[in-house]
């Protein structure tokens, strides 16, 4: 593994590479089809840059730690909006998350249906290109790329336009107080009508998911004492024909509760696992309806209701198989990932993006792993990822 100690020598072995990289932060993610080629690693790139808590501005090298960062913000009293999920659990890695796989993967958390994703937060960034240019774009502005947008465009994109070195970020202050409310219903049509009315509702909250298996909706709201109080009270009013409300003030319980929806942790035995995002209304109406005629697999609702996260167990796969001819959990799973991306194409159950994961080797290497993309935006992607790395060598098929 390669791990290059400066930009300057990361945009060399870039600029020197024969055959495909492989980029990697952490490795605690893992999300994609498997890539063949020598491992190139950012966590010698490491530290903060900049940071002005006065300016809720924070810069830093894309190999630092998650965990660092967010203890250099919280002794300001400050975070990351977001909420970036930590994939271990899921996916039973190791290693430590960094601040460069975040953005690579635009990783957000329970809060975005409030504080936006990650790319939102994203001022700045610098990268190496597939030719071993170092291009910088957005906060601390050395150089620009007339025409792109590279900051929102290298949130999400995995490391196949470039290698990030260095990012810029908007950062908020932490609250004062937290409460969650919890609305114990078993069905999802209670669950919808419950975060639909919270969202629409005055009271901000940051944070709405169902745990069917719990029979639980959590509402969270955040800010200064007095008004978290003051909204958990008219919420619970709201919702109280609903069923029965319980709030839970304690910050340590809070934390956890909402660590475990952010992580999925529910699903954590899972051997396959995707995600589902879509607009609620959507979801409730043509996807939630047809997944709970055909299979009902272990789920979790995050975003209101815009992110459903499905698990299938071995048995459940193997059951699954049958339908179609096949008689093994492997193929079960694979006939369930493409009937989900096809549900996603159906513009009468909505429209959305399905993506695996987790899943064995063998699935991601047969399977589409991310939603396949509409022709013209195919194209665009082609043409930006030829742009960016004409060569074919960052992070190649990993988007399949």
């Amino acid at each position: 593994m390669m791990t290059p100690g400066t930009e300057a020598d990361l945009a060399e072995a870039v600029a020197a590479a024969e055959g495909p990289l492989r980029i990697l932060g952490g490795g605690t993610r893992g999300v994609g089809r498997p890539v063949d080629g020598t491992a190139l690693s950012v966590a010698g790139l490491a530290g903060v840059e900049l940071y002005e808590p006065g300016a809720l501005t924070l810069v830093v090298k894309a190999g630092t730690p998650l965990a660092e960062v967010e203890r250099v913000l919280a002794a300001e009293g400050q975070r990351l909006a977001f909420e970036p999920m930590d994939h271990r659990g899921l996916l039973g890695t190791g290693g430590d998350p960094t601040i460069g796989g975040v953005v690579a993967a635009n990783v957000s958390g329970p809060r975005r249906i409030q504080a936006g994703a990650c790319r939102d937060a994203l001022i700045g960034v610098r990268f190496v290109d597939g030719r071993g240019q170092v291009l910088r774009n957005g906060g601390r502005v050395m150089k620009n790329v007339t025409g792109y947008d590279l900051v929102k465009l290298m949130a999400g994109s995995r490391g196949t336009l470039g290698v990030l070195t260095e990012v810029a970020f908007k950062v908020l202050p932490a609250p004062e107080s937290v409460a969650t409310l919890t609305l114990h219903v078993a069905d999802s049509g209670p669950a919808f009508d419950a975060m639909t009315r919270a969202m629409k509702s005055p009271f901000e909250v940051s944070g709405a998911a169902w745990a069917p298996g719990a029979g639980a909706v959590h509402l969270r709201l955040e800010g200064f004492s007095g008004s978290v109080g003051y909204r958990a009270g008219r919420l619970t009013d709201l919702l109280g024909d609903l069923g029965e409300v319980t709030v839970e003030t304690g910050a340590e319980a809070n934390a956890a509760l909402w660590r475990a929806i952010r992580d999925a942790e529910a699903l954590a035995d899972h051997p396959y696992v995707w995600r589902v995002s879509m607009a609620p209304g959507a979801m409730r109406r043509g996807f939630m309806a047809d997944l709970d005629r055909t299979a009902r697999f272990d789920r979790l609702l995050d975003w209101a209701g815009g992110l459903c996260w499905i698990g299938m167990t071995e048995a459940q796969a193997a059951e699954y198989a049958p339908r179609y001819g096949a008689d093994d959990a492997p193929a079960g799973a694979v006939r369930f990932h493409r009937d989900l991306q096809q549900a996603m194409a159906d513009p009468e159950l909505g429209g959305g993006h399905a993506t695996l994961v987790k899943g064995p080797a063998a699935l991601r290497a047969e399977v589409s792993v991310f939603q396949p993309e509409p022709a013209p935006l195919a194209a665009l992607a082609r043409g930006l990822r030829a742009q960016f790395d004409p060569r074919g060598i960052l992070n190649p098929g990993l988007m399949g």
